[in-house]
């Protein structure tokens, strides 16, 4: 069942409270403080109320800037500027000061750079990992364009879990995703599952796929390895965007996910205002 946009403007399940409280005034002002980025705020994700209020946020590391321009993302494309060198220590001392116990780091993606940002990345990890070494950590990565031995730079840092999302189906993928290629997506998270290291994948409804479509995606990253499966609602971030095929009402959601346990998935976090990085702290004990 769902609701198609023409004819609703915005079901009453997909609306969230305002940000409020003590805890979100404390992350806005620890972010703005040391200079960093959220996929939170750049994202526009619908939870960052609800997060942020609960003291935790997903920090986006190598700047602001994505060199590619999907049709599902509001982060800023174009040109990035250099790398922040006081980016690993500053995540890792926010993550101190909000006395996180888990934590989810993610990345815009960074082709302009010959390693492709990844020895940033395994510099964060690393950090975090010396100033908070009771902290747990998911990082969600970019497709690297598919090199391998890029990926293994992330893995040798022994991270609980790594992610990296299909996003969608297979037939949308190149109208919705910039540069990514749906099977270099499934060979990637084989590669994190077959290290041994939790392997964790997200997709969006909402984009016209078809149900049979969401259940062989399904099976794509079963067959792949994937323990953790995210499902959530697509919300269009502005004009310039993919428009918002239809709303999916929250028992498709519930459904879905009883039928992904089914079908072996270790942990499946389904509905409307999922995000990849919604209740991570769940995902890594899974």
């Amino acid at each position: 069942m769902s609701v198609k946009t023409d004819e609703y403007r915005l079901p009453e399940w997909m609306k969230v409270p305002l940000p409020h409280g003590k805890g979100y005034s404390e992350v806005k002002n620890l972010i703005k403080k040391y200079n960093l980025n959220t996929i939170c705020s750049s994202g526009n994700c619908p939870n960052r109320g609800e997060c942020w209020s609960a003291r935790t946020a997903t920090f986006m590391i190598l700047g602001d800037t994505c060199t590619r321009h999907c049709k599902f993302c509001y982060v800023k494309t174009g040109k990035p500027a250099n790398i922040n060198p006081d980016e690993p220590k500053n995540v890792a001392y926010t993550i101190k000061k909000l006395n996180l116990k888990h934590c989810v780091i993610t990345s815009v993606n960074r082709d302009d750079l010959p390693d492709q940002g990844t020895s940033l990345w395994a510099e964060t990890i690393r950090t975090i990992r010396e100033i908070n070494p009771d902290t747990t950590m998911e990082v969600l990565i970019p497709d690297f364009q598919g090199e391998l031995k890029l990926v293994d730079i992330i893995i040798r840092e022994k991270p609980e879990v790594i992610s990296h999302n299909i996003e969608t189906v297979r037939r949308l993928t190149p109208v919705v995703r910039s540069m990514a290629n749906y099977d270099t997506s499934l060979k990637i998270l084989k590669h994190i599952a077959d290290s041994g290291i939790k392997s964790k994948s997200g997709i969006m409804l909402g984009l016209g796929e078809e149900n049979q479509e969401v259940l062989e995606a399904m099976d794509d990253l079963k067959e792949a390895g994937v323990k953790i499966l995210t499902i959530g609602q697509y919300l269009q971030p502005s004009t310039l965007h993919k428009k918002v095929n239809n709303f999916i009402h929250p028992e498709v959601f519930k459904n879905l996910k009883e039928i992904g346990l089914k079908k072996g998935f270790s942990f499946i976090e389904s509905g409307p205002l999922v995000r990849s990085s919604y209740h991570a702290e769940k995902h890594v004990n899974a």
